[in-house]
């Protein structure tokens, strides 16, 4: 840290604090994650898997690892520092975000789950939080702690803990066969979160969330039902049988129609029937008034995964802020359901106008 000076704790968790400095030499400003020198196992896993993926992969709709350095045997991360993320412009906009800073938003984001998964990546756990925002309005993708390369056939995943209300059911049955189908479900409850203000599937356990599933998306399907069935997690449970809106619009009517019709791409029960991200970015949303053209390829070619033209000078920091007074409660949940620090610990250093 000789080559940083301490600007202040930005946050800190289950793993680790981020701190904003400043570069004695170059005066820019980063945040930086150090892990905690503890003796378990998981810390240096967490630690090692993010910088695995964020020197192999880049891209303008990731975020970008400066250096990493070890100093009295703690793990630092060197980040650009951005100034918010989504979560901080839902709590300023606690009624959701605007059409089109939503529509501008949920682009730069597809195109970074497009981009992980072209490449066999799943991120396992997108939600606001990780959801990193430029002055400008360049989106990056942060904490990738949990992300993996994805299994071979009849290979599992183990170890995986993340942010309960963004879990796809395949997740909450322990299904360890899961694939990208996960980040699509993790990304539809935040697209309604972003619209709304409101998280989707807020919940308190894992039956909590299986119950609002099958109440507000679907019934299980028959493998998952199965799976439910003989797990001791859930022994003696019965789940309603839901009928639900046939049409997307009727299913999200405080959706926009074509919103809507995303949504329900993203949200359904099988995985195989999930939507892709790079299906999505073809859809009538994006496409429809030019959208695509106009704002993007006088810059670079939607598509291109060189990182530098869109960054933005700034880096990243993390929150557990809470919402207005009318999300109190359900920041309050959301803020105990942290288990691990994301690298962003988001409090806003810049004033909103």
């Amino acid at each position: 840290m000789e080559m940083y000076e301490t600007l202040g704790k930005v946050g800190e968790g289950s793993y680790g604090t981020v701190m904003k400095c400043k570069h004695k030499d170059t005066g820019r400003i980063v945040a930086i994650k150090i892990f905690y020198e503890k003796p378990e196992k998981s810390v240096n896993k967490i630690a090692t898997r993010e910088i695995k993926f964020l020197k192999q992969f880049r891209h303008e709709n990731l975020v970008n690892l400066i250096e990493v350095f070890r100093q009295k045997k703690k793990i630092h991360l060197v980040f650009e520092f951005i100034d918010h993320t989504v979560l901080d412009e839902l709590q300023h906009y606690c009624h959701g975000l605007e059409s089109k800073r939503l529509r501008k938003y949920l682009f730069q984001i597809l195109r970074a789950i497009e981009y992980l998964h072209n490449n066999n990546i799943i991120h396992r756990d997108i939600k606001p939080e990780n959801i990193l925002v430029s002055q400008s309005g360049i989106t990056k993708l942060c904490d990738f702690g949990f992300a993996r390369t994805l299994a071979a056939p009849g290979d599992v995943y183990t170890d995986y803990v993340a942010t309960r209300w963004y879990r796809a059911p395949e997740l909450v049955l322990k299904d360890t066969s899961y694939g990208k189908p996960v980040d699509i479900w993790a990304l539809g409850c935040m697209i309604i979160e972003m619209a709304t203000g409101n998280p989707y599937l807020p919940s308190s356990s894992d039956l909590d969330l299986l119950h609002k599933i099958v109440l507000k998306v679907g019934n299980l399907t028959p493998h998952l039902h199965n799976i439910f069935s003989k797990s001791p997690i859930f022994a003696g449970v019965v789940l309603p049988q839901v009928q639900h809106p046939k049409t997307a619009r009727k299913k999200y009517p405080k959706l926009n129609g074509l919103l809507a019709d995303i949504v329900h791409a993203c949200l359904q029960i099988d995985p195989a029937e999930r939507t892709s991200s790079s299906d999505l970015l073809r859809h009538d949303y994006f496409t429809r008034d030019g959208f695509i053209e106009k704002k993007w390829t006088e810059t670079k070619g939607p598509r291109s995964s060189k990182s530098e033209s869109l960054r933005p000078k700034g880096g990243k920091e993390t929150s557990q802020t809470r919402r207005s007074q009318s999300m109190k409660a359900t920041t309050a949940s959301r803020a105990q359901l942290m288990t691990h620090i994301p690298h962003h610990w988001t409090r806003s250093l810049l004033s909103w106008n």
